[in-house]
């Protein structure tokens, strides 16, 4: 199977409004867990995660912040202007720089009510630590499907001040509800620390101290690194073949002393989201371009590179190695760039054991990288947590899935 090929068709699923759940429960760890290993499904509750993990295990997850990306601004005319931010506008975003700025910056946006915008200042008004800051927002132009806007702001307040006293949590789209209070500490993990996001990392809103004791019992060790998630995680696939689907590229930022704790760490990994799973293949990737390009002048991952590489037999040891020497060669504490990495049936998972994540959309990337890790069998934990009222999506309930290390690529499957 050429992996280009694929026909998204045969990768959904009849979701019912009702099953998406559009608040969190009461407690992050009370959430439903359905268990797939060794090709047998089971269900627990998120509580009980460290009983179906190995001793010595790694859990690598995600430690973005998501910020408070939707700012809302009105015209003399009363009109309303809505800008969703998605990125910053330079060519290789330390976010940590960005987030802490107290000069204008330049962001990618989406704009709502663009048509109306004629490139007059936008003023928002807003109030911290009693003082008034006058947020401003001028439209630069627009490239491609996005605008470039100019924010700037009155007081010595960091970006980061400003966004979280200006803006509004961004719940995905299919939340059909205003945001309110709770959302703001809830559609946030606990661990999270590097500003940038502008979607959760949603498989890490399970987890709890009370779950982090369990597994400190259980020797598991855990490692953060940081993928700032896109709002391009919600982009369903439209093209009828995967060639065409064009993947959105994150931000991933990771020191080298993570790089080397991989490199040399011989158990399982579990990578707790797709986001972290992503990151982790990615890392494995870039080794492999260090490894056939020591001298290779910047390092990057398309969506096609893992499948149009060479590589067969390389470890991932290897591989990070290679990565290190080349990020030393550099005099680089950490690696920011940005991936694009598609994983479709097919794909052979290098860094990766178990994933931990949600219930995902239909005729989604993220629904392809489950059928990528447990083979046809993807229907089958999607139809048993239909029928046994699993609630679905971000504020839904997980899975934790050992991946099928022994898939066969095949032809592209039947459909459900």
């Amino acid at each position: 199977m050429i992996p280009e090929d694929i026909s998204i068709k045969y990768y959904t699923y009849d979701l019912p409004a009702e099953r998406i759940a559009m608040h969190p429960l009461p407690e992050r760890d009370s959430s439903k867990l359905l268990v797939y290993k060794d090709e047998i499904i089971t269900e627990s509750t998120f509580d009980k995660v460290d009983t179906f993990l190995n001793e010595k295990c790694l859990l690598v997850y995600n430690n973005t912040q998501v910020i408070n990306a939707r700012l809302i601004f009105f015209k003399e005319s009363g009109k309303k202007i809505e800008i969703f931010c998605l990125e910053p506008f330079q060519e290789f975003a330390d976010y940590n720089t960005v987030m802490t700025s107290t000069s204008s910056l330049r962001w990618k946006c989406m704009v709502g009510g663009a048509a109306s915008w004629k490139g007059e200042t936008l003023v928002k008004n807003i109030t911290h630590k009693n003082s008034t800051i006058n947020l401003e927002a001028r439209l630069i132009e627009k490239v491609q499907e996005v605008f470039i806007v100019e924010f700037s702001w009155s007081h010595p307040y960091t970006f980061a001040e400003v966004l979280a006293q200006a803006g509004v949590v961004p719940l995905p789209p299919y939340i059909k509800r205003k945001p309110i209070d709770a959302d703001v500490e809830r559609y946030q993990t606990i661990y999270a620390a590097q500003q940038g996001s502008v979607a959760a990392p949603t498989a890490g809103l399970h987890f709890t101290d009370a779950v982090f004791k369990r597994l400190d019992k259980k020797n598991i060790a855990r490692l953060a690194l940081t993928l700032h998630v896109g709002a391009g995680t919600f982009k369903p696939v439209t093209a009828e073949t995967m060639s065409n689907h064009i993947m959105h590229a994150e931000w991933i930022d990771v020191n080298l002393a993570t790089i080397e704790k991989l490199a040399s760490f011989e158990h399982d990994i579990v990578a707790v989201g797709t986001t972290s799973l992503r990151t982790l293949e990615t890392l494995y990737w870039l080794g492999i371009k260090a490894l056939d390009n020591p001298e290779i002048e910047s390092l990057t991952l398309l969506q096609w590179d893992p499948y149009k590489l060479t590589e067969q037999t390389i470890q991932r040891k290897q591989a990070l190695q290679a990565l290190i020497s080349w990020m030393k060669n550099k005099a680089a504490k950490k690696l920011i760039t940005t991936t694009q990495l598609l994983i479709v049936p097919g794909y052979k998972f290098k860094m990766t054991d178990v994933i931990i994540t949600n219930f995902h959309q239909p005729h989604s990337t993220l629904l392809l990288l489950v059928a990528a890790a447990v083979g046809e069998r993807w229907k089958e934990l999607y139809r048993y947590a239909l029928e046994n009222e699993f609630r679905f999506l971000s504020y839904g309930d997980s899975n934790l899935i050992f991946i099928d290390q022994g898939l066969m690529v095949t032809d592209v499957p039947t459909g459900m």
